[in-house]
C-alpha cells in the first residue's frame, strides 16, 4: 500500500472522531516519545465527557463503537479485528470493540439486484423465484431471503451480496492505517514487539479472503464437511450453483438466534446445556479439526428446531497446525491440573518466549495468574481475565505477538461470553476438561506416539523418493554459482531497469534537497 497526501487529512479525522469518543483517555502518556505527548494533550482535552452517576464529568471510552461506526466500513471491520489483540489496544478497549455489531444501513433491494444479475450475467428471475428486501445489513455484504427451484422442489436460501463500492473504500482506508502503522512502528518503541504493521497485514488478508464469496462459501463447506458427524452442532450448506465473487447462496436457516434468550427459555430449550455445547464445539473444532469459526457471536449461531447449534457467516475462520493444537491442549490442560511449570515448558518448545529467560521464572510468573483462578467458584473465573492476564506476563517475557495464535485467543474470549450468557455459573474447566484430555490421550499418548513414527516414516520415505531429483538441482545450483565466479554476475533487464528508476528518484530527491537548502539560505541572508 502506497501512501498519498490524502492519508494525513483522513486520519486526522479519524484520530478527531476518536478521540472525542475518549479512546486516548487512559492512554499514559509517559510510555509515547516526546513528539507524540502533544497530539495526547489534545486528544484529551477534546475527550467527551460522559456524565456519572455522582453528576461528576468522567472520561471514557462508551462512546467508541457509534464513533466507529461513524467511520464507516473500514473502520467498522478494523474495530472488530482490534477486538482480537487485547495485547495491543487493553482490555477495557476490547470490551467497547466487542460491542460492534457490524450493522450498517442497507443499500437499495435494486442496488442488490444490479449486483446479482452482473455477476451471473442474466435476468433474477432466472436465477430466484423471489428475492426480498435486505434482512440483515454488515460492512461488506447484506443478506436477502429468497426462493429457488431445482430437481427437489422449491426452497428457501439466504443470499449474501457484496457492498457496492466497499472494495475501493477498502484499499483507501487500508493504505491510511499502513501508514498509521508505520509510524508508530518507527516513533514508538514497545509498538515494535506489538507488530502494528502485521495487525494491518492480517486485516488486509482477512478483508481480501472476506470479500470473495466463493472463498467463504469454500470455507463453510470445509467447516461442513469436519462436523459432519457432530450430533449437536451443524453448518448450512452452500448453494454452489448461485454463488460468484460478489454473491453468496447458501441454505436458509430457521433457527432462534443465541442473542434471544426469553425466546429459547419460551421453547424450552436447557440453556446451560447449550452453553456446554458452544465451548465444546469450538474446542473440538480448533483442536480435532485445526479449523474453526472465528467469529462465534451470538448474531453468528442459532438454535435449529431440532436443538441444534448452527452457525452462519463463515468469512473470518482459524487455522492451526499440529504445533499449536498441542500448545493450546497442553496450556489448558495445565491450568486445570495446575501444573505451572509444564505451562511453561510448552511455551519455551513452542519457541515462543526468548531462552535469555529461564523457565523457572516464567512459571513462577504462571503461577501467579493460576493460583487465583482456583481459589475462586467457577462462575467466578473468567477466560478473558486469564487471557488479559497471560498478555501481561508474556510481555514482561518478552514473548512477541503470535499472529497464528491472535484469532484463537479471540474466539477463547468472544465463546466464554456467549456461553455464561446461557449460564451464569457455567464452569468453564469442567466444561473443557473432557474435550482437552481427550486430544491429549489421543494425540500426545501412546496412540499419539505411534501416529507420530508413522508420519515421520512418510517424511522420510517421500524425502527419499525426492533425494535423486534433490542432488540434480544441487548440481545445477553449484554449477551455475561456479559460472558465475568465472565470468561474473549478469543482471537481467528488469533489474538494470529498477535500478535506473532508483538512482533517478535519488538524483531527483538530491535537487530537491538542494533547491530547498538554497531557499532556506536565501531566506537567512534577506533577513
Amino acid at each position: 500500500m502506497r501512501f498519498s497526501l490524502g492519508s494525513l487529512p483522513r486520519l486526522a479525522y479519524a484520530g478527531f472522531v476518536l478521540a472525542r469518543a475518549g479512546v486516548f483517555s487512559d492512554v499514559d502518556p509517559s510510555i509515547l516519545p516526546p513528539a507524540a505527548r502533544l497530539p495526547l494533550a489534545l486528544a484529551k482535552l477534546l475527550a467527551k465527557r460522559a456524565q456519572g452517576t455522582n453528576g461528576a464529568k468522567t472520561p471514557g471510552i462508551g462512546n467508541l463503537p457509534g464513533a466507529i461506526n461513524r467511520l464507516g466500513p473500514s473502520y467498522v471491520k478494523l474495530g472488530q479485528f482490534l477486538a482480537t489483540r487485547p495485547d495491543v489496544v487493553g482490555a477495557d478497549v476490547v470490551r467497547q470493540l466487542e460491542l460492534l455489531q457490524d450493522r450498517m444501513a442497507p443499500f437499495p433491494r435494486e442496488v442488490a439486484v444490479a449486483t446479482i444479475e452482473a455477476a451471473f450475467g442474466q435476468p433474477l428471475d432466472r436465477i430466484f423465484l423471489k428475492l426480498s428486501e435486505p434482512v440483515a445489513a454488515a460492512s461488506i455484504a447484506q443478506v436477502h431471503k429468497a426462493r429457488v427451484k431445482d430437481a427437489d422442489g422449491e426452497r428457501d436460501v439466504a443470499v449474501k451480496v457484496l457492498r457496492p463500492g466497499v472494495e475501493r473504500r477498502f484499499r483507501r482506508d487500508l493504505g491510511d492505517m499502513y501508514f498509521a502503522a508505520r509510524l508508530a512502528e518507527r516513533w514508538i518503541d514497545d509498538a515494535r514487539r506489538l507488530k502494528p504493521v502485521e495487525v494491518v497485514d492480517t486485516l488486509a488478508r482477512t478483508v481480501k479472503m472476506e470479500m470473495d464469496f466463493r472463498l467463504e462459501a469454500a470455507a463453510a463447506s470445509e467447516f461442513g464437511e469436519n462436523v459432519a458427524e457432530d450430533p449437536d452442532f451443524r453448518v448450512p450448506r452452500i448453494d454452489w450453483e448461485r454463488t460468484e465473487k460478489e454473491v453468496l447462496t447458501l441454505e436458509w436457516i430457521d433457527g432462534i438466534p443465541l442473542s434471544d434468550i426469553p425466546a429459547m427459555a419460551a421453547k424450552d430449550y436447557d440453556l446451560p446445556a447449550l452453553g456446554r455445547i458452544v465451548i465444546q464445539s469450538f474446542l473440538r473444532h480448533a483442536m480435532r479439526d485445526g479449523f474453526f469459526h472465528a467469529d462465534m457471536h451470538q448474531g453468528n449461531l442459532f438454535i435449529d428446531d431440532q436443538g441444534r447449534l448452527t452457525a452462519v457467516d463463515f468469512g473470518i475462520m482459524g487455522r492451526l497446525g499440529f504445533n499449536e493444537r498441542r500448545f493450546l491442549a497442553e496450556i489448558l490442560y495445565g491450568f486445570i491440573k495446575r501444573d505451572y511449570r509444564r505451562v511453561a515448558e510448552v511455551h519455551f518448545e513452542a519457541g515462543y518466549v526468548p531462552h535469555v529467560h529461564k523457565v523457572e521464572d516464567f512459571a513462577q510468573a504462571i503461577r501467579a495468574i493460576g493460583e487465583p483462578i482456583h481459589s475462586r467458584t467457577a462462575d467466578q473465573i473468567s477466560m478473558a481475565k486469564l487471557l488479559t492476564l497471560l498478555f501481561e506476563i508474556t510481555g514482561l517475557f518478552d514473548m512477541k505477538t503470535r499472529t497464528e495464535l491472535v484469532l484463537l485467543q479471540k474466539t477463547m474470549v468472544v465463546v466464554e461470553g456467549v456461553a455464561r450468557t446461557l449460564d451464569p455459573k457455567l464452569d468453564m474447566w469442567s466444561t473443557s476438561e473432557p474435550v482437552v484430555r481427550a486430544w491429549i490421550e489421543q494425540n500426545l499418548g501412546p496412540l499419539g506416539k505411534l501416529q507420530d513414527a508413522s508420519r515421520a516414516a512418510g517424511t522420510l520415505a517421500r524425502f527419499a523418493a525426492n533425494l535423486p531429483v534433490a542432488l540434480v538441482r544441487a548440481e545445477n545450483i553449484v554449477n551455475t554459482l561456479e559460472g558465475m565466479a568465472e565470468n561474473g554476475f549478469e543482471l537481467s533487464d528488469n533489474a538494470v531497469r529498477k535500478m535506473a528508476e532508483a538512482e533517478a528518484r535519488g538524483a531527483r530527491l538530491g535537487h530537491i534537497a538542494l533547491w530547498v537548502i538554497a531557499a532556506i539560505g536565501l531566506l537567512l541572508l534577506f533577513r
